[in-house]
């Protein structure tokens, strides 16, 4: 009897785990599922944000790349007036005021005079190369032209103080002999 209970005991603790067994397998491929589906859904939600972000990006740079297509535009277009329409507004301006100029007015004619339209939209890369470098050349020979003229200027202003220094020093030696110089003379003043 006790054997029998003892059989039957342990056969009940077995169905017990088995039952238990059976409903841990039965949550654990439930949570998968779950998992699944979640992963699934993220999935989704990432390449959605993923394709937003690209469409996005995509749009950013086509109306980037429209602004500075019109940017250029804009640009080129000043320039190619510049030369022509500023150097007309100047010979209008002049007429009106008559032949009396300022100094900076006639900087501006001058520059609208020696600036030359620069007609870049059909050159190849080389010959922008070319362009530029031909640019860079003039830039390069006025800035020596500059500093040149400012040592010129600075030699110069340096030659006057010492003529100017022996002039008076020349004055104050030559006066005749018979007249004495204004200056304290016996203790009063002449």
């Amino acid at each position: 009897m006790e054997l029998q209970a003892l059989i039957d005991s342990h056969f009940e603790a077995r169905k017990k785990e088995e039952e238990e067994l059976v409903a841990l397998k039965e949550r654990i491929e439930k949570r998968r599922a779950e998992r699944a589906d979640q992963q699934r859904i993220r999935a989704e939600k990432d390449r959605e944000r993923q394709n937003r972000l690209a469409e996005e990006k995509a749009r950013r740079e086509e109306e980037e790349a429209k602004r500075k297509a019109e940017d250029d535009l804009k640009k080129k277009k000043a320039l190619s007036s510049m030369g022509a329409n500023y150097s007309s507004y100047l010979t209008k301006a002049d007429q009106k005021r008559g032949k009396k100029q300022t100094a900076r007015e006639m900087k501006k004619k001058i520059l609208a005079e020696r600036r030359k339209p620069l007609n870049i939209d059909h050159l190849s890369e080389d010959k922008l190369r070319d362009k530029a470098k031909e640019l860079w050349d003039t830039l390069h020979k006025l800035e020596t032209d500059k500093f040149e003229y400012g040592e010129k200027l600075k030699r110069q202003k340096y030659d006057i103080m010492n003529v100017r220094a022996r002039v008076e020093m020349l004055a104050k030696f030559s006066k005749k002999a018979g007249t004495p110089a204004k200056g304290k003379v016996g203790g009063r003043w002449k």
